[in-house]
């Protein structure tokens, strides 16, 4: 019988699950706000992992946000050495998740349709 999930699948729930706790934790910048890590991709080789966040309430844009991550990168990494046991550690890399902005706009667009629909145009033919 196959397995459920592969090998790289479950190493990267244990890294978001652990990266999630040391990000809460360990990472104090008011600029950023509150962080959100919403998935965890890693490569099949187990060399790099790709961390999704999200912010909210940052006082920066998001491109800045990442590289002030980049900056921690040295500490968490550390970090989560100590919490997982892997023979090689994966290079930690963040990337932006905008699925909730692009959520939020799809909501309005969806809104502003049926809104629209509520009240259909009148009919300007003459009779």
């Amino acid at each position: 019988m196959a397995r459920e999930f592969s090998r790289s699948d479950r190493v990267a729930a244990q890294i978001q699950r652990e990266m999630a706790d040391l990000i809460r934790t360990q990472i104090k910048d008011p600029e950023l706000g509150m962080i959100t890590l919403s998935d965890v991709e890693l490569s099949r080789d187990l060399a790099v992992a790709k961390l999704y966040v999200s912010f909210l309430a940052a006082q920066l844009p998001p491109n800045k946000c990442i590289k002030r991550l980049a900056d921690f990168v040295p500490e968490l990494r550390r970090q989560l050495g100590k919490r997982i046991r892997i023979r090689v550690l994966p290079e930690l890399r963040f990337a932006y998740d905008d699925s909730i902005e692009r959520g939020m706009r799809m909501d309005s667009l969806l809104h502003g349709l049926t809104h629209d629909s509520d009240h259909p145009a009148e009919d300007s033919t003459p009779e």
